[in-house]
This record gives C-alpha cells, sequence and structure tokens, in this order.
C-alpha cells in the first residue's frame, strides 16, 4: 500500500483494491463457496434482507483460511491498522435473484475508536465472488473522512458523503472501516451476488462479535505461533464449545 492509498482510506473510510483476485483464485475459492452451500446447507440462515449467510465457514471449510490471510491483501490490512491483527468473523454471503422493490438497510457495525489515526477499531474485508455491476445486489456506503465529524443521523451522512456503490469483476475486493455508514443494495436482478465478508481486529482490543466460532487447529494447535495469534482472541461463542465439546 501506497501513502495515496491510505490518504484515500482517509479521506473516505475505504479502499476499493480492484480485481486483486485473479481468475484462479476466484475459480478456487467459488468451488469452496459452493461447495460449503451444497455440503453444509444446515449451517446456512436467512440473513438480513434477501440473503442467505453462513458464518461458521472456519469450522465447515477451513480452507478460507486462505483467503481471510491471502497475501496479496493482508499486508495492505495490517498497514491500515497499525498493528498486529486477529480474526473477527467470516461470513459467507448469497444473494439470489430479486423481483422486489430496492432496499437499502443502512448501518454501523461498531462505532469509531477515536484513539485510532483512522478511526478504526475493526476494518472489513469485502470480496466478490461474481461479478457487480449497476444492475445487480451490491455493497454501498457514504464515504466518510477522518477529519469530518461523526454523524449519528444517516440522512444528514449520506447527504454529506453521497453514496458510494461498489462495482466490479468477480474477484474485485474493497475494505472499510466498519464504523461508516453502509448497507447492502437489493435491488430487482436476475444476477446472484456471492461475496466473502471477513472482519480482522486489533490483537488487544475486545472481540468483535460471536458469530463465527475459531477452530481449535487454528488457536490452540497450530505449530505456527502468529497463526496461533491471529486466532487467540476468542468471542463467547468459541469459548462456549470449548466448554461443551474439550476436555477439561
Amino acid at each position: 500500500m501506497d501513502q495515496a492509498d491510505r490518504d484515500f482510506f482517509a479521506a473516505n473510510g475505504f479502499l476499493n483494491l480492484g480485481q486483486v483476485l485473479d481468475a484462479g483464485d476466484v475459480e478456487y475459492f467459488r468451488a469452496m463457496f459452493d461447495a460449503d452451500i451444497e455440503q453444509y446447507p444446515y449451517f446456512w440462515h436467512r440473513y438480513g434482507h434477501h440473503q442467505e449467510a453462513n458464518y461458521e465457514a472456519l469450522i465447515t471449510t477451513p480452507q478460507f483460511d486462505e483467503l481471510i490471510r491471502h497475501p496479496r491483501i493482508y499486508p495492505t490490512i495490517e498497514a491500515l491498522m497499525g498493528g498486529p491483527l486477529c480474526f473477527g468473523e467470516i461470513g459467507l454471503r448469497l444473494m439470489r435473484a430479486y423481483d422486489g422493490q430496492l432496499h437499502q438497510g443502512w448501518h454501523r457495525d461498531r462505532p469509531h475508536w477515536h484513539q485510532h489515526p483512522l478511526r478504526m477499531d475493526y476494518i472489513q474485508l469485502m470480496v466478490y465472488l461474481a461479478d457487480v455491476d449497476a444492475g445487480t445486489h451490491c455493497f454501498s456506503l457514504s464515504p466518510e473522512s477522518i477529519d469530518q465529524e461523526v454523524l449519528k443521523d444517516q440522512g444528514e451522512q449520506i447527504a454529506r458523503g453521497g453514496e458510494y456503490h461498489l462495482h466490479g469483476p468477480a474477484g474485485t475486493c474493497a475494505l472499510f472501516n466498519v464504523a461508516v455508514l453502509h448497507t447492502a443494495t437489493t435491488r430487482p436482478t436476475t444476477a446472484e451476488r456471492r461475496t466473502v465478508q471477513i472482519y480482522y481486529g486489533h490483537r488487544d482490543r475486545a472481540p468483535l462479535a460471536n458469530d463465527s466460532s475459531i477452530p481449535a487447529a487454528f488457536w490452540r494447535d497450530s505449530a505456527d505461533e502468529e497463526t496461533r495469534g491471529f486466532y487467540g482472541v476468542l468471542n463467547e461463542r468459541t469459548k462456549k464449545y470449548m466448554a461443551a465439546f474439550m476436555e477439561q
């Protein structure tokens, strides 16, 4: 990541990485995504407006770690966060064809952390595994500079920052501060949208949420110290499974 990218993130709260995943990556991770749906439908559930999701992807398909710590993406996340990262959660999301009204559910996932240079407690990686354009479902956000006052009123923020719609071919990725106002934009379309949405936090901060369990193979049993550190910020969901299934 160069200074221009960092400056853009500071001025907007996000960074479009472009088609950073090549055709081989897209084919590989798309096959993993589709196999997960086929083999583990009982892990998938309705999510939000017109979405299906599996937030236990590290349980069903642990190979998604290869995307979570992809060598062409991970260093940029480290540079923006400014220190050792921890895993927050991973969501595989499917949005099927839709013939209803355009829908947006604007929200912020977490408050701004003003002690961080980019006011960022957690960051999300948005991965497109399908082509996305103005005629399909897409991810949208309202750009926000670190120099601007945080507006609590959603309408005021959208009026000030406008709406940015992330479009691009399969393999397109973006990073954004989860405190920035954002939404899935659902619109009438015959196309399906497949995304992988991954959260990363600071290793010395509290867990993000209780949506994704972390397998012991990563946080406890890995021979690699960095892997254990990255996956070692355990949420209550993981601790509950530990208490239920692990030997005391």
